[in-house]
């Protein structure tokens, strides 16, 4: 049965998490916000989260890997998901774009967790445990293919010798692409198709290492929210990776092997990397949204506005009706989002788990950061305090990793039985 108590470990480690969140991140939240042109890393945060992690024992933000699955205590439930869901939202309280620097694998660690066999997750996700800090990413939207990741168009070929893949096309928003396509020992995790007429079945991702020939940043978005994060466009020329560098097996990658198992592998691994990422979108949303909420509370208790959560809803003024409410929505979404990771724990499968606490998340942390701006006023409106910057930053966790629309459609998808065929 799910457990919604914080294990032990999780309450050892929010100090230090808090510690960070509160001294460290905020008082340089404004300066990495309005840093966006040079896109200056937060090196004040990456160094002291990377002794943190080495701590605590994270590699890379990517959840549990195979040693840790194969030295857990067996009489211990496994928690490692529901440990990264709480170091995500705290970290995320003290600033979302900051922690999307956070050194390690991301988003690209999660396709290797997912898709990679035991080898790849040894080679690829080893490097986050030690040595200088560094970065993953993955590469999946297109100009043309956004939500509709099956329409993607960048192609990987195999050379003539069938020694390696050559990937040529393009990709846009990559989170953290800079940094991951650039800094040593770093990696992209790039979706892209064997054969375009074997349609999702032929999609497939590869891992293409920092600094990679063919491979180049073209472009760093300048963006609403989140500016502390380099959001890139990255263009594959001719780019030469090795053969055993598409993860999963990759003699079942080619054409051939895929028309004669007529399988559907490589889109089943995107959408699995997907039901590991979601809940840490939630997670970092709820992050944001418990900030905005805290300060509105500890901004009119100043005010002299006492919030009384035990009063009956119609005594309550309409202030405390929205205090109540929200504070309601983020802990309806954070339970939602507990359950996806503690899923993921048990080995169960969490697709519908997973868009439904984005979903939540996304639509609760938007509505809360714009209630606490309107809340505030004019002071909620100006630079003076971070509570405008929280609202820009909420809106992304509603469009990436699938859009609230996308999720909604697959939540339906999974409770009315319905194939995507048949519900678009």
């Amino acid at each position: 049965m799910i457990d919604f108590s914080k294990p032990k470990p999780i309450l050892m480690q929010e100090q230090l998490l808090d510690g960070i969140a509160k001294q460290i991140m905020r008082p340089i939240s404004r300066k990495y916000d309005d840093a966006e042109v040079s896109h200056e890393r937060p090196w004040e945060y990456i160094n002291a989260i990377w002794q943190g992690m080495q701590m605590m024992g994270f590699s890379g933000l990517t959840g549990p890997d195979e040693g840790e699955k194969k030295d857990r205590d067996p009489q211990r439930p496994p928690i490692a998901n529901q440990m990264l869901m709480h170091v995500i939202e705290r970290l995320s309280y003290g600033d979302a774009g900051i922690y999307l620097s956070t050194p390690g694998g991301a988003l690209g660690g999660a396709a290797v967790a997912a898709a990679g066999t035991k080898e790849q997750k040894r080679r690829f996700l080893a490097r986050f445990n030690d040595g200088a800090p560094k970065w993953g990413a993955m590469a999946m939207t297109e100009p043309h293919a956004g939500s509709d990741t099956a329409a993607i168009r960048t192609r990987a070929t195999l050379s003539e010798d069938g020694k390696e893949w050559i990937l040529n096309g393009e990709k846009i928003f990559v989170t953290g692409g800079l940094m991951a396509a650039q800094d040593s020992d770093g990696f992209v995790v790039v979706w892209a198709t064997v054969d375009p007429t074997l349609g999702r079945a032929g999609m497939k991702p590869f891992v293409v290492e920092a600094n990679t020939p063919g491979m180049t940043v073209t472009k760093l978005e300048k963006k609403l929210g989140i500016r502390a994060s380099d959001t890139a466009a990255i263009n594959f020329a001719d780019c030469r990776i090795p053969f055993d560098n598409v993860l999963g097996d990759p003699e079942l990658a080619t054409p051939d092997a895929i028309r004669n198992k007529a399988s559907k592998q490589g889109f089943k691994g995107a959408m699995a990397t997907f039901d590991a990422t979601r809940p840490a979108v939630a997670a970092s949303a709820i992050g944001i949204g418990n900030a905005a909420l805290e300060f509105v509370e500890d901004w009119l208790a100043k005010q002299g506005v006492e919030i009384r959560y035990g009063a009956p809803y119609q005594q309550q003024s309409a202030i405390e009706r929205d205090l109540i409410r929200m504070a309601g929505e983020l802990k309806a979404a954070w339970l939602l989002t507990l359950k996806a990771a503690w899923l993921m724990d048990q080995g169960q499968p969490n697709t519908l788990e997973a868009s439904m606490c984005k979903v939540k998340a996304g639509e609760a942390v938007t509505w809360v950061t714009q209630k606490a701006v309107e809340i505030m006023g004019p002071e909620g409106y100006s630079t003076e305090h971070l509570v405008e910057k929280w609202m820009r930053d909420a809106k992304i966790n509603d469009i990436y990793e699938g859009t609230g629309q996308i999720n909604r459609m697959i939540v339906a998808r999974n409770i009315l039985g319905y194939r995507s065929s048949e519900l678009r």
